[in-house]
Parts: C-alpha cells; structure tokens; sequence
C-alpha cells in the first residue's frame, strides 16, 4: 500500500526518493447495483465494505451481509461486491428512489440535508472502561499506523479490550474508511465489550458511524466538533477528546470511565 516517487529536498539540491502512500477508488456494489466510489487505501477492503454497509445503515446487522469479493477494476481501482439480504437490497433500493430528483446540497456527496445528518440509535449502558489502561491504550494506536509510519498520511482506528489490550486496528489515508474498517472488522470477528481510539478529530461523521455500530465509548486523539458532541450527548455516548498521554478531556456520559478522577487522567 505504499510506493516510492522521486522528490527534490532542501531547496531542490537534492534528488532522492520518497515513501507516499497508496490511494485508489474504490467502488462499492450492493447486488450488482453501484451505489459510490470513495478514495481508499487498497487494504483491508472486505472489511471496509462490511463496516461502511453497517455505519451507513445499509443493512442492520453483519447477518444481512452474504458475501464481500473484491476485484480489481478499471487500472488501479477496485470493485468490492457486497451481496445482501433480499429485505436490505429491497430497503437499499426505495432509499435509492427517494433520493432521486432532490436538489443536491453538496454536503459530503449527499442528496439533502436529511440525508446529511441521519438519526443515530440510543445507546445502551453495557459498557465500562478502566482508565488504569488509558496509557496504553492511547499508545496502541501506533502498533496500526505501519503505513503511517512510512508516509506519515494515514489514520488509524483501533478497538481496545476492556482489560487496554488491542484487539485489532486499521489504517487508511482517509478516518473515514479507516474507522469504517474497523468497525467492519469488528463485526466480522465479533467483538462488543471495550472501546474505540482514533487517531483523528471527533466529527459527527465518527460519532455517528460508531454509534450505528453500538459503539458506548469514544477516544479521539484530536479535537471534536460542537454537533459531534451534541450527537454523543443525546445518542448516550461517552465521548473523549484529545485523547494523549496526559489525560483526556470526557465531553459526554464520563459514567462509563471508571477510576478517571482517582487516577487524575481527564482535564
């Protein structure tokens, strides 16, 4: 997923190669039909058709999902063909109809301001995590940024054991697919009980796509954004921001983040 190119440094005196990383569209085919090409690193694609069919609300559950194959196409992009059940291809299609002939608002390639900012499901309060782990866990996120550690230009996101250990990650030039990746696999392996780290800033697209996925407990290493915090609020979140080793600040629900006061981990 990385490739070299030649590049000049200091003032151009100097002509060597780079390490860049890999960026090719991806298209996304729900039974046969095409429903958008997105901008991805070339890893991990099955999984990031089975997360992004999850946190766009495409099929409900990784049980609707049949079978994710993924082909090269046109040069360098790819195909990932995603079959799903015959209730979801059926929802899939009347959602299609309806967006059809609306006027377009340009928000993040939507066709409304509906459609841009999507109900999120109230959350359950399943979920606690230790913040005896919280440096460690902030650290993991490195173990997942190979790419980045090349190219310095990917994101990563990882889902971490209530006991701080990592139970996988992934990576991509955009936080949007990487996060959907790892939700993807997420829902592949199975995994429920811990919680996420992401190496970006909290935007409502993160919130909202991890709350489709049950997601209780958020970490972002950067800032968040006032709706993404107000979405946290009122889905039940707990959401904590510049997530770094000196202690995060805990916007939302800090009821699930046991020991943060005694341990004197948030601002």
């Amino acid at each position: 997923a990385v490739t070299t190119v030649p590049v000049l440094k200091n003032f151009m005196s100097l002509e060597t190669e780079d390490v860049v990383a890999e960026e090719v569209p991806v298209a996304l085919v729900y039974n046969g039909i095409s429903h958008t090409v997105m901008m991805a690193s070339p890893v991990m694609l099955e999984e990031f058709g089975t997360g992004f069919s999850l946190t766009e609300g495409i099929v409900e559950s990784v049980s609707d999902i049949y079978d994710v194959e993924v082909i090269e196409a046109c040069g360098s992009g790819r195909e990932v063909r995603i079959t799903i059940s015959s209730e979801a291809f059926h929802n899939f299609k009347a959602r299609r109809r309806a967006m059809l002939g609306r006027t377009g608002c340009g928000i993040c390639g939507v066709e409304s301001l509906g459609d841009a900012l999507r109900p999120v499901p109230d959350l359950p309060a399943t979920q606690t995590f230790d913040m005896r782990f919280y440096r460690d866990t902030v650290a993991q996120l490195k173990r997942f940024e190979r790419i980045g550690a090349l190219t310095g230009c990917t994101h990563a996101s990882v889902w971490i054991r209530p006991d701080g250990t990592p139970a996988g990650g992934a990576e991509d030039v955009g936080r949007h697919v990487a996060l959907d990746k790892l939700l993807g696999l997420r829902a592949r392996e199975g995994w429920r009980d811990g919680a996420l780290v992401v190496s970006s800033r909290a935007s409502y697209e993160m919130v909202q796509k991890a709350a489709m996925c049950g997601v209780e407990i958020l970490f972002a290493v950067s800032a968040p954004t006032a709706l993404a915090v107000r979405t946290a609020e009122r889905c039940g979140m707990t959401l904590a921001a510049f997530a770094r080793a000196g202690g995060p600040n805990v916007y939302t629900h800090p009821e699930r983040l046991v020991g943060a006061q005694d341990e004197r981990l948030c601002a």
